[in-house]
């Protein structure tokens, strides 16, 4: 794993750094002391893991995240020393969120989490998922294009897919349609949902300790408890005491 660490604190660089240095497949690529330097670094360093701090004069933690192309984002640990940003990262599709000081394992299991997760990256890249989807409309068969798909849910045998205020069906099944969409831009968000990742604008938190989907089109679709860290990349910890 190529990792990079953002920290405007000198010790807390440091500290990190010495743990990372003693874990076999670990290699810390760079170290910066701010924002920008972090944007630039992470552009020409290309790391798969980032362990940014969240307050930084200058450039900010989620101002970074957030001038970081989706297509080629690294898997981004928020480290911090305050709970109350923990929702705002999991909105931010943060792959972890650490509290200083770090814990010798939770950064383990940290580590552990990203290694499945890159591993899972590369099998995706290597797999080649169709551009368009053929939708039967009568005597009919019209090309769908993947990318113009906002959601998706399940009707008995058949799959309703969501596209710019249109519904298509296509009779499949969630297992044989998850297989044609690429992981990295589709999630499955219940069991009989599947969801546009681009699509999503905020996620809305309940008193039982549901949460809630709302996207673009102001579309509100429940999130699975068994299905939400799997969405969003982050350890169920840090979220109950958001």
């Amino acid at each position: 794993m190529r990792v990079l660490i953002v920290d405007d604190e000198a010790l807390s660089r440091r500290g990190l750094a010495l743990r990372l240095s003693q874990v076999a497949d670990a290699e810390i690529v760079g170290e910066c002391c701010n924002g920008r330097e972090a944007v630039a670094a992470i552009a020409s360093l290309n790391p798969d893991l980032v362990f940014l701090d969240i307050q930084m004069p200058g450039l900010g933690g989620f101002d970074v995240l957030a001038q970081l192309p989706a297509q080629r984002t690294p898997l981004i640990v928020f480290v911090t020393a305050y709970t109350q940003h923990a929702l705002r990262a999991f909105e931010a599709r943060a792959f972890d969120y650490l509290l200083k000081p770090v814990d010798d394992a939770r950064l383990s299991a940290t580590l552990e989490h990203a290694r499945q997760q890159l591993s899972q990256r590369a099998a995706v890249f290597e797999k080649r998922y169709p551009p368009v989807l053929p939708i039967r409309l009568g005597r009919e068969t019209r090309r769908l294009e993947v990318v113009r798909i906002d959601w998706i849910d399940a009707a008995g045998d058949y799959m309703c897919l969501h596209a710019g205020g249109e519904t298509f069906v296509m009779r499949a099944t969630m297992k044989e349609l998850e297989a044609l969409l690429d992981p990295r831009v589709f999630q499955r968000v219940h069991r009989s949902t599947i969801v546009n990742l681009a699509r999503v604008h905020s996620l809305r938190s309940h008193t039982n300790g549901e949460y809630f989907l709302r996207l673009a089109d102001d579309t509100e679709l429940k999130l699975s408890r068994s299905f939400r860290d799997r969405l969003v990349h982050l350890l169920e910890s840090p979220l109950k005491g958001a």
